[in-house]
């Protein structure tokens, strides 16, 4: 098994998934309705690996909160009072641990600007064993230009790798897209396509909500709808032939992510919701 593909699943597969971005109106922040995970929401998900003998064995652990981050009214270009800002933190467990004595973290926040939803700034870093980088993206829509930088935090005198690009529109970060589309209408035989930026570059990701059905999930049997993104391919975000990446989203107010399956040429990955704070007991928290 090619660990550091393997991690880059881990890493990316549910924001990836969910990022199916149509044409929306824009909405004022004192007009429009408040979206499904504000103002604050937490979502706890295990991954589990299986292939041929080795079955659902577990292997990392999610974490994502919502939080609204006041502005400078002064300093802002869009005139909002808050900013979303998104934290995601994934770890290894289990399997790897145990097996390979494999021990990663990355810790992910992303910063949005409401009304357009489009990303703004997001920061990385990234632990596995005493290896650690840190990046982080700026994306300035008034220039259509984003910025990237990566840091090794253990070796200051490392010269940084730096990227730049232009871009026109909306555009997410790995992690921002997993809320976009929970505030996005979905139907079955719908075809999108999104752009999302990572590591310095802008990909095109083709997405197609597949099908509507039943699924158990920890709220019971409930309607999910199962989006399909094309993130496999030559000059794609997963740069492999073989490869399957299926999302299902509850069909309700809440738009929550439930589960993600990946089948690939390393074996099969389950990702699954364990745990949800709603936006009312996040707020006490």
């Amino acid at each position: 098994m090619n660990l550091g593909i393997t991690k880059r699943f881990l890493l990316t597969v549910l924001a990836i998934a969910l990022c199916v971005v149509p044409s929306v109106g824009q909405k004022s922040v004192t007009t429009r309705d408040a979206m499904p995970f504000e103002p604050a929401e937490e979502l706890f998900y295990d991954a589990e690996f299986s292939k041929s003998v080795l079955r659902n064995l577990d292997v990392a652990e999610f974490r994502f909160r919502t939080t609204r981050t006041p502005v400078n009214t002064t300093e802002s270009d869009s005139g909002n009072l808050y900013s979303l800002t998104f934290n995601a933190e994934v770890s290894s467990k289990g399997f790897f641990t145990r097996l390979f004595n494999l021990r990663f973290r990355e810790r992910v926040e992303s910063v949005v600007e409401p009304k357009s939803f489009t990303i703004r700034k997001s920061t990385i870093l990234d632990e596995q064993g005493k290896r650690v980088r840190q990046s982080e993206m700026h994306f300035d829509p008034t220039k259509g230009q984003l910025s990237w930088t990566q840091k090794d935090p253990n070796d200051p005198s490392r010269e940084p790798r730096n990227a730049t690009a232009q871009f026109s529109g909306q555009l997410q970060d790995i992690l921002s897209a997993i809320y976009f589309i929970r505030t996005q209408p979905l139907a079955v035989g719908k075809s999108f396509e999104i752009f999302i930026s990572d590591s310095g570059q802008v990909y095109r990701v083709p997405v197609q909500v597949v099908e509507r059905k039943r699924m158990k999930t920890i709220f019971g049997k409930v309607n999910v709808f199962r989006v399909d993104p094309a993130i496999f391919g030559p000059d794609s975000l997963i740069e492999q032939e073989n490869g399957q990446l299926s999302l299902w989203i509850t069909d309700d107010q809440r738009r929550i992510p439930v589960g993600v399956k990946i089948k690939s040429n390393y074996g099969i990955f389950d990702i699954k919701l364990k745990r949800h704070i709603n936006s009312i007991e996040a707020a006490r928290n």
